[in-house]
């Protein structure tokens, strides 16, 4: 007899009433819950995620790893799927994590491809796909990174490989692409200096040319037209700002202690 397993789904959003519908809408009805952590939003997302009938806890914002194992520790099912609020299951993903609550696993956790948008593109290169990631994984197994920007999971066992896609409706505008950059860029910058790292103009000029260049020419990013051009710009600007603020805060720091004038 097959045994039955069940699904958290967790969330962390503030501001995501233009996409959260689609992302709980896609796990509606086949997972067992979804719990949405919301920090501070002020455009009604709150609302929405409770009339799909969702868990929405309100709380301030600790970074992307607190905040994300905050909503882990509220989950109650044996596997846990982790969603950007401009992510969405494909029917084919569905199809297979259908599968595997059915039957288990001797893996505790599986990667699945992520189909990237970029001003309304949807990437083939330039390190957008099939840009594999870690979301499923079983409860108690795994925990997130304690760290700002881009967590990851740490786990305790083998990890297996799904090929249905994870659609991410990531930056519909160049707009909402300049805003991201500023703001992922100095919490990158504060998770750089809170580890020791350090860095200065000439740093933040190379790694952000060589951003370019791996986007562009070694991720064939060219192959993706004009959005792998603006992509690959908007990588080495991210990449530059985000060192260029952390030798900043370096600076910031020694004229606080009297070393510089």
């Amino acid at each position: 007899m097959e045994n039955q397993y069940t699904l958290s789904v967790i969330v962390v959003a503030m501001n995501e009433a233009h996409d959260i519908s689609a992302c709980i809408e896609s796990v509606r009805g086949w997972a067992s819950e979804v719990i949405v952590f919301d920090s501070g939003s002020t455009d009604g997302t709150q609302d929405i995620c409770r009339a799909l009938g969702a868990r929405v806890f309100e709380t301030d914002w600790p970074g992307d790893g607190p905040q994300k194992n905050r909503a882990l520790a509220q989950a109650t099912s044996d596997w846990v799927l982790c969603l950007d609020a401009d992510e969405r299951v494909s029917d084919a993903l569905r199809e297979e994590i259908l599968t595997l609550l059915r039957g288990g696993s001797t893996h505790v956790a599986f990667s699945t491809p992520r189909r990237s948008s970029f001003c309304g593109r949807f990437m083939n290169h330039s390190g957008w796909w099939p840009d594999r990631i870690v979301r499923l994984f079983c409860r108690g197994k795994g925990r997130f990174t304690d760290v700002r920007t881009h967590t990851h999971l740490e786990l305790e066992g083998t990890t297996g490989s799904l090929n249905g896609p994870l659609i991410h409706i990531s930056i519909p505008t160049l707009h909402e692409a300049l805003d991201k950059n500023n703001v992922y860029s100095t919490e990158g910058a504060k998770t750089m200096f809170e580890q020791g790292k350090r860095s200065s103009l000439g740093k933040a000029i190379g790694k952000g040319f060589w951003a370019f260049l791996r986007t562009y020419v070694f991720r064939l990013g060219f192959l993706d037209g004009q959005e792998g051009f603006m992509l690959a710009v908007s990588n080495a600007e991210y990449t530059y700002y985000r060192y260029l603020k952390l030798s900043l805060i370096w600076r910031e720091q020694r004229r606080a202690a009297g070393n510089i004038g």
